[in-house]
C-alpha cells in the first residue's frame, strides 16, 4: 500500500536509506534553502533544527522522476500511463467527520510566523515567502473544487498576499470580487508527492477534481474533513492548513521574487489573504519547495509530458516518446521521439506540439535510437543529423510564456522547431556505432 500522507512516506523512505537528515541549525532565512537548492530539489531532506521554531521542515520529496514514481507504487516508465489513468478513472475523496489536521485548532487573533518556517531564497526577494502550500477552492457554485499551487508572502499577522496566474483562479476571484464578497481558500502544507503533482493538472483541459486524481494515483481515494471557518474540503492527513479569505479590491505591492526562469519577478500588487484558522497535527512537520527547482519543475514537465503525447499522437500516431526539460522552465523546450514513417513526419510532430501548449518555444524531434532523456544524445543528434537550411524552421510572433523574460520584451515569441531525424533514404548512413558485449566495470577496475 503507497504512503497516503508524508509522515508515512518520510518514515518509508528514511527506512530504506533513502531519506536525508539535517541535524544542523539552519536559519529560515536564506540557508535553509541554500541546503536544498545545492542538493537541487532532487533528494528528500528533514531539516530537524530550523532556528527559531519547534518544528521539522522536508523539501525535496518529488524533485526526480524516481523519486516521485516510488511514492506511488510504480516505475519510471509508468509514470505517465498511470497519470492518464488516473485522470481517466479518479477515485472520490471521502468525508469523515474528524482527522489528525484538526488535533489543533488556532483561530484569530494569532501572527502565521508564530508557528511555523516561512523561508526567504534569495537575495533580492521581497520577504518571506510560503510557496510550497496546496491551495484549494471551490467554483462560484460550490460544485466543483479545485487545487493548485501559488506563492503567498508573509505580510504580517494573519495575511499574506497571493499571486492568482491561471485563467480559471483569476475568473473565479474576479466573480466574487465583482460582488464585493471575499473568496474562501484553504490551504495545505506536509502533503505526498501525487497531490503535488495532481495540482498541476490543467482544469482547462480535464475538468478534474484533482484531489480524486490525486486518489486514483496513490490507489486508493483520500479522506477529506470539512474545514473549520471555511467551506472547503482539505485531506484529513495534511500536516498544516491555513484556511482564509481572499479580500475583494485589496492588494499588496509584492516586490520581487526569484521566478520559475531563474530572474527575479513580481513586483506587481496582489491579492490579500486573511487567515481564519490554522489547524494541524500533533507534532506537525512542515513543509518547502525551493523555487525553480527540480521539485518545483518536474511535476509541471510530467503533466506537460502526459499533454504532449496525447495530442501529438493525435496527428502523428508514430510519436514514441515525449520529454519536456527542466532546465528550460519546465515548459519552454520538448523532445519528441518518433519512428518516422514518412518525410514530414519531425516537421509535423513539432508543428502538432507547439499547436498544443502555447508555452513551448523550442522542439527538438529525434529518431527512436536517441535517448531523449540524455541532453548530451539530443545534441549528438541535431549535430549529426541537422542542416539548419534545410532542417529548421521559426514561426515568428506568436503566443509565448509570461515567466519567458525575452517574450515579455515584445510580447511574442518565435519558436523554433528542430528536425534532427535521418532521411529515410540514407538509413545505412546514419547506422549507430556499438559494441557487442556487455560488462560491468567494476569487474575491471
Amino acid at each position: 500500500m503507497n504512503p497516503l500522507n508524508m509522515r508515512e512516506l518520510l518514515a518509508d523512505w528514511d527506512k530504506r536509506g533513502l531519506l536525508h537528515h539535517v541535524k544542523k541549525e539552519v536559519s529560515p532565512e536564506y540557508e535553509l534553502g541554500a541546503v536544498v537548492r545545492a542538493m537541487k530539489g532532487e533528494q528528500p531532506v528533514l531539516f530537524e533544527n530550523v532556528q527559531g521554531y519547534s518544528v521539522p521542515m522536508a523539501a525535496g520529496l518529488g524533485g526526480n522522476r524516481k523519486f516521485m514514481a516510488d511514492s506511488i507504487g510504480v516505475d519510471e516508465t509508468e509514470l505517465i500511463p498511470k497519470m492518464v489513468d488516473a485522470i481517466v478513472n479518479p477515485l472520490p475523496t471521502k468525508l469523515v467527520p474528524t482527522g489528525p489536521v484538526h488535533e489543533n485548532v488556532v483561530l484569530p487573533p494569532f501572527d502565521l510566523d508564530d508557528f511555523f518556517p516561512i523561508p526567504t531564497f534569495h537575495a533580492e526577494d521581497c520577504g518571506a515567502y510560503y510557496v510550497s502550500g496546496v491551495l484549494v477552492v471551490k467554483d462560484p457554485e460550490g460544485k466543483k473544487r479545485y487545487t493548485s499551487i501559488r506563492r503567498m508572502k508573509f505580510i504580517g499577522g494573519n495575511k499574506t498576499n497571493i499571486v492568482i496566474t491561471s485563467p480559471e483562479l483569476n475568473r473565479q476571484f474576479a466573480h466574487f470580487e465583482e460582488r464585493g464578497e471575499p473568496m474562501e481558500i484553504a490551504v495545505m502544507f506536509g502533503v505526498v508527492p501525487a497531490v503535488v503533482l495532481a495540482s498541476q493538472v490543467s482544469t482547462h483541459l480535464f475538468h478534474a477534481d484533482k484531489l480524486d486524481v490525486s486518489g486514483a494515483l496513490l490507489g486508493q481515494p483520500l479522506d477529506v474533513v470539512q474545514c473549520k471557518t471555511v467551506d472547503i474540503e482539505v485531506l484529513a492527513e495534511a500536516e498544516i492548513v491555513l484556511e482564509g479569505k481572499i479580500l475583494p479590491h485589496e492588494r499588496d505591492p509584492e516586490g520581487a521574487f526569484g521566478e520559475l526562469g531563474g530572474y527575479y519577478g513580481g513586483n506587481e500588487p496582489q491579492p490579500i489573504v486573511e487567515m481564519t484558522a490554522i489547524t494541524y497535527r500533533n507534532n506537525p512537520i512542515s513543509q518547502t519547495i525551493f523555487p525553480s527547482s527540480s521539485e518545483e519543475r518536474l511535476p509541471m514537465c510530467l503533466v506537460r509530458e502526459m499533454t504532449l503525447l496525447s495530442t501529438v499522437r493525435q496527428t502523428v500516431e508514430n510519436v514514441k516518446a515525449v520529454h519536456v526539460t527542466m532546465a528550460a522552465a519546465a515548459r519552454l523546450h520538448a523532445i519528441i521521439q518518433i519512428d518516422k514513417q514518412t518525410e514530414g513526419d519531425a516537421k509535423q510532430a513539432a508543428m502538432a506540439a507547439f499547436a498544443s501548449d502555447k508555452d513551448l518555444k523550442h522542439v527538438v524531434v529525434v529518431d527512436t535510437d536517441v535517448d531523449i532523456f540524455n541532453p548530451e544524445d539530443v545534441e549528438w543528434a541535431i549535430a549529426t543529423r541537422c542542416q539548419a537550411d534545410l532542417d529548421v524552421f521559426i514561426i515568428p510572433g506568436t503566443k509565448g510564456s509570461p515567466l519567458e523574460s525575452s517574450h515579455n520584451l515584445r510580447g511574442v515569441s518565435a519558436k523554433m522547431g528542430i528536425d534532427a531525424t535521418y532521411p529515410l533514404s540514407e538509413k545505412e548512413m546514419f547506422r549507430r556505432t556499438s559494441v557487442p558485449v556487455e560488462i560491468d566495470l567494476n569487474d575491471y577496475l
